[in-house]
This record gives structure tokens, C-alpha cells and sequence, in this order.
């Protein structure tokens, strides 16, 4: 069985080196990304950001500074100056926000119904702080919180509506193209048994989409013309995340990016309905491995590797017209995550 405790090896908080970095990363990265910027400051981490339908505004999770709570929290922000507005309730966890193709409401994962939820803030505070003394800082985990519920809202907060009812983890999620479904992972099945599931936006009418019990399947993103759904899974090597993708209607399923050396994550849908990008790194290295976005022709398989910089890039998506991508990273290695926002020029595959 897959242990939710021992989720995810990817350890893109804190990266070092890594196998096959450039040491003239910038100009390996120039003919793909120009006009490098920091999106996010004044947060202790940022990350997992995704675009306004009209491409103007963005929604990220982020833990705030000297709230009490250590855990992450949804924020929108204008894509082009404006100051992050908190749109989560601020209590308990938070994760994977996305807006609904209209752009008039927005889903997000929250822990905020637990009755327990600060009590366990304490805990990974001190945990915290005794890294700071040891200097050695933890494998980066994922609980799987069980009270983790897929949640509505405007795109302000309010009229915040709870959309997953059933025992056990609910997050991941992302509408559809037309906005009538939401595809999500959830461990309604059964502990340490997580699957890619469909509902209506009402949260009604779910159907099971993947079918591989004790293994974790999650991040998933449908297709812009809607009739398949990227994600990640570790069904053949535990924690060591594969790029696969699936017909919405559950036919189909295949592997993208296989090399079970390697975990690979994070994938997102080019505008073009035919390109991927995702994180990678390999795990068979000695030393800490570090992660890099390379873009996919999921036709032909063929590869290129997007980023070069000593930190870890993980997490790209586009905006609506495929002309930026915006991605979490703590590009010198040295500091917290936080998002990045590029021009992008799609590679040529040779």
C-alpha cells in the first residue's frame, strides 16, 4: 500500500547542485525564457501559482509571516502590481487553488473544518526551528491531511462552499475547459489508496477516472480541449512520480515520461493541446537531486530540457495565450521558493 506519510520525495524547498546543471545557466535558458522575474515577496514561501482566465490576475498558495499558522494559505494577486489578498480562510492547511474558466469563481483544497486544526501548528513550528539549530532541514513530505476538503468561492473569498463530503483526503482539483466538471485525487476508497476522480462543479455526479489501488495518482489537469487529463502517479516505484495522461472517460491511459530513476511531476498543458511542460530530477545521483522543467511533445515523446539554474524550477504552468509561464522556484539554490514569471518561446523538437 502507498503510505501517505511517506508520500513524495521531491525535495524542491531545499535543492543543491544537481546532476547535469550548466554553469552558464542563464544562457541555456535564454531562447526559452526571457524577462525573468520574482513574483511573490514578503511571504515566508510561495508557489503552485495559476492564471485568471484573462490572464491579468493570479492565485497561489503561500505561508504568511508571524500569523501562528506555519501551513499555507490561498492568495490572489494582479499579475501586474497590486498586493496579495488572502482568499482562504486562514485556518488549517490549504492547497491546489484554480479558477473556473469564467473567471467568476475559484476552487481550492482546505483543512479549515478540521475541529483540531491549530493544535497541530505547534508542532511543526518547533519542528522548524530545530532545523534551523541543526542546520539539516527534513525530506519534504505530504501528509494526505484527511480533513483536506475541495472548496468554491468568488474569487475574493466569500461565499466560500463546500464541494467534497467524503471520508479522507479531497484536494488536487481542476475544472474543465468548459467549466462544468472538476477532476481531483481523493482517498474516498480507502486509506493509502489515492485515485483521479471527476465530479460536476456542483460537486455532484463523481466518477471514478483511474483505477490502480495502494498507489498515489494526483495532480491532475484536463486537456484545453477537454477530452483527456494529464497527472502524475507512482504505480510502478513507490514515491517515484511518473508523467501519465488518460481519456476523460477513463479509456487510454499511458505513460508520458517513465525513467523510474527519476521523479517526474508537475505536468501542465500547453495552450496548443499538445505540448507538456513538468519537473523532473533523478534520483539515482549522489547528493541531494535537483529538479528542472522540461517541455514534452506528448505525440512523439520527444524532450527539452527548459531550465538550468542551481535551484530547484518546479511547477510551470502558462498563461491563457501560452506566451509566459510561471513556475515555483528558488532559483540560486539558496533561498525559499517562490514564483517566477517568464516570456516563454516554445522549443523546437528536434
Amino acid at each position: 500500500m502507498h503510505s501517505p506519510l511517506l508520500a513524495l520525495l521531491f525535495m524542491f524547498q531545499i535543492p543543491t547542485g544537481g546532476e547535469g546543471k550548466s554553469v552558464d545557466w542563464q544562457s541555456a535558458e535564454a531562447p526559452f525564457l526571457t524577462n525573468i522575474r520574482q513574483l511573490t515577496t514578503g511571504f515566508s514561501r510561495a508557489g503552485e501559482g495559476y492564471f485568471s482566465p484573462d490572464g491579468k490576475t493570479i492565485i497561489y498558495q503561500a505561508e504568511e509571516k508571524s500569523t501562528g499558522n506555519p501551513f499555507y494559505q490561498i492568495f490572489s494577486q494582479p499579475l501586474e502590481g497590486g498586493a496579495p489578498r488572502r482568499i482562504s480562510p486562514g485556518l488549517g492547511k490549504t492547497t491546489c487553488a484554480y479558477f473556473r474558466p469564467d473567471g467568476k469563481k475559484v476552487i481550492f483544497a482546505s483543512t479549515h473544518q478540521d475541529p483540531n486544526a491549530k493544535s497541530h501548528y505547534q508542532a511543526e513550528i518547533d519542528q522548524r526551528e530545530e532545523e534551523k539549530k541543526s542546520g539539516k532541514r527534513r525530506r519534504y513530505q505530504w501528509d494526505f491531511d484527511p480533513f483536506m476538503d475541495i472548496f468554491e468561492a468568488n474569487p475574493d473569498g466569500t461565499q466560500l462552499k463546500k464541494l467534497t463530503n467524503s471520508q479522507g483526503y479531497d484536494a488536487e482539483g481542476c475544472y474543465s475547459p468548459d467549466g462544468k466538471w472538476i477532476v481531483f485525487s481523493s482517498e474516498r476508497n480507502g486509506k493509502g489508496s489515492l485515485e483521479l476522480f471527476i465530479m460536476d462543479a456542483e460537486g455532484d455526479h463523481v466518477r471514478q477516472l483511474t483505477k490502480s489501488p495502494g498507489c498515489y495518482n494526483g495532480g491532475p489537469f484536463f486537456s484545453p480541449d477537454g477530452k483527456k487529463v494529464i497527472f502524475r502517479s507512482d504505480r510502478k516505484k513507490k514515491d517515484h512520480l511518473q508523467v501519465m495522461v488518460i481519456n476523460a472517460d477513463g479509456s487510454g491511459e499511458r505513460v508520458l515520461a517513465e525513467n523510474l530513476d527519476w521523479v517526474q511531476w508537475g505536468p501542465y498543458w500547453h495552450p496548443d493541446n499538445q505540448h507538456i511542460v513538468y519537473a523532473g530530477a533523478n534520483h539515482a545521483v549522489a547528493g541531494r537531486p535537483n529538479y528542472d522543467i522540461y517541455w514534452m511533445d506528448t505525440q512523439t515523446g520527444k524532450q527539452i530540457r527548459v531550465t538550468h539554474a542551481p535551484g530547484a524550477d518546479v511547477l510551470p504552468v502558462f498563461s491563457p495565450d501560452g506566451k509566459k509561464m510561471m513556475w515555483t522556484s528558488t532559483r540560486d539554490g539558496r533561498q525559499p521558493s517562490q514564483l517566477f514569471l517568464a516570456d516563454f518561446k516554445a522549443p523546437n523538437n528536434p
